[in-house]
């Protein structure tokens, strides 16, 4: 089934379409430019700035407690607004990128980008140290040898890809093994270096984001608004990418440019994000909040909207559980809060919850025993007395349909069967004349008998159109006619209306009569003899 249709807009649909991802562009845009000057507020208590000890001094003393708590979550501190907003925006450009990374198939290329990211931090830092020594942990020379390593990354598994015949999941498994296994190695030169140690590079594979600075909170901004950018102006053309590659080859699009670019936004946002969650869970950003939007959405721009509000949102909740419980590391904290996030979306999901689809499926049940049952009566009524119309038999003792009579009917246990009943009677379409005697309403005859014309003339139609024997044919329509649209069955129903309008009611291909050989029901006999 097509989830997302891309079709080239015209006229007021290319403003509409336009104007759709122009909106969400600028508010986080407004968000950027606000979190930015938000960040480099000092922390304040009663109008003075206090010192770094005098402020760690009030913090322990007020820990565990509710002026703790909502010092917290009003962000009061500076360091907590910093992280915030740093870990806040880059779930924001995860969640974004993470929608087309998603629908590409390409989720594993943010694990593979970050574990090959590796070696380029050591190879970066070996570098800075020899040239300028003393300097080696400088973030934009590490993130910059991160971003080439990424690059190398990618390359390889389109070399890959290009010039083998391994599948793709093989490829992603070499790059990633054979480039997180070079820079362990990297790693432990490094610490026989005697210009410096690789004290604090470990933080690039588990985070860190209690040590973010303003300088790294701007640097996640700009990058972050540049990945913003990119993703509206070419939002269009990543959507017919992830939607159909081979369509879009050929409509004369660069798709090897395309998936180039996309892949350039996942090194982009594993290297910003290298700081505060970690080259290893980095990718937990960009997948997790994509596939929670999925299940309260199906078009393309909202799950994109849901996706980056998704993935801010677990950013916050990460960093405030984490200031609120210091022993916990902010990065690990962000991703299990993005997991709840997506435990939520899976159960609750308007679109693709399994609660939503329990009580859809539940709702459906409901339907077809309410019509199975109304279709039982009816071919009770009409087997005990010849025929059945809601006009002439409408008196009650000409309604009455025994319980037993109506289990032997149906397949059902009689607990089941019971429910139905009692739902039924609740509806009012059957009253209750004796304990095991039941009789229809004149709102249940008419549902009994527009249910077994309706099957009948699905019946009519599978015989004569699709060519199903009339021995096969009952379930055959008992599977078709509970999940088509209602407005398809009055359509198909007025077609044999119009070819047979003398069947108010056709006779059941079942009730075939044994004088020897097997001959054919009225119903088959009106339908050969209309026949040219």
């Amino acid at each position: 089934m097509t989830i997302f249709a891309i079709r080239r807009p015209h006229g007021g649909c290319r403003l509409a379409g336009r104007f759709r991802i122009f909106v969400p562009g600028m508010i986080a845009v407004l968000f950027l430019i606000s979190a930015s000057s938000v960040a480099q507020i000092p922390d304040e208590q009663t109008g003075n700035v206090r010192s770094s000890a005098a402020r760690e001094t009030v913090q322990k003393a007020e820990n565990g407690t509710w002026p703790h708590v909502r010092r917290v979550l009003l962000l009061r501190d500076y360091n907590t607004r910093v992280v915030t907003i740093g870990t806040g925006v880059l779930g924001m450009a995860a969640g974004l990128v993470g929608t087309f990374v998603l629908l590409r198939k390409r989720s594993l290329i943010g694990d593979v980008v970050g574990h090959a990211s590796l070696p380029g931090i050591a190879v970066a830092f070996i570098l800075v140290e020899l040239f300028f020594p003393g300097h080696g942990k400088s973030l934009s020379g590490l993130l910059a040898g991160a971003a080439l390593a990424g690059f190398a990354g990618i390359g390889c598994i389109t070399l890959i890809l290009r010039w083998t015949r391994l599948k793709e999941d093989a490829a992603l498994a070499i790059v990633l093994s054979v480039f997180f296994g070079l820079g362990m190695v990297l790693f432990t030169i490094i610490q026989d270096l005697p210009t410096g140690s690789a004290a604090g590079l470990n933080h690039f594979i588990f985070g860190a984001a209690a040590s973010m600075t303003t300088r790294d909170v701007q640097l996640i901004l700009y990058a972050a608004l540049a990945v913003l950018g990119v993703c509206v102006l070419f939002f269009k053309e990543l959507g017919l990418l992830c939607f159909d590659d081979a369509f879009a080859a050929s409509q004369g699009w660069p798709t090897l440019l395309l998936d180039l670019l996309l892949m350039g936004l996942v090194v982009a946002v594993t290297e910003i994000g290298a700081q505060s969650v970690g080259l290893i869970l980095v990718v937990a950003l960009m997948v997790i909040p994509a596939a929670a939007a999925r299940f309260w959405v199906e078009d393309l721009w909202p799950m994109a909207l849901v996706s980056t509000f998704l993935g801010g949102l677990g950013a916050y909740l990460g960093v405030m559980v984490s200031a609120l419980l210091p022993k916990f590391a902010a990065g690990a904290v962000i991703v299990l809060a993005s997991g709840c996030l997506f435990a939520v979306s899976f159960l609750a999901g308007s679109r693709r919850g399994v609660l939503w689809r329990i009580w859809e499926h539940r709702r459906l049940q409901i339907r077809v025993g309410r019509y199975d049952l109304m279709r039982a009566c009816y071919e009770y009524l009409e087997s005990s007395q010849g025929s059945f119309s809601p006009e002439v038999d409408n008196t009650s003792t000409k309604r009455r349909i025994p319980f037993e009579h109506l289990l032997e009917m149906r397949t059902w246990p009689p607990s089941r069967l019971r429910r139905i009943i009692n739902r039924a009677t609740r509806e009012g379409l059957l009253n209750r004349a004796e304990p095991d005697l039941y009789e229809l309403t004149d709102e249940g005859s008419r549902a009994a008998f527009l249910a077994a014309r309706n099957h009948r003339l699905w019946e009519t139609y599978l015989i004569r159109h699709a060519e199903i024997a009339a021995s096969h044919v009952d379930h055959s329509a008992d599977r078709i006619e509970h999940v088509l649209e209602p407005g398809l069955v009055r359509e198909l129903e007025q077609e044999l209306e119009k070819q047979f309008p003398h069947l108010a009611m056709p006779s059941s291909p079942h009730l075939l009569k044994q004088e020897g050989t097997v001959k054919a029901s009225p119903t088959e006999e009106s339908l050969a003899a209309k026949e040219p």
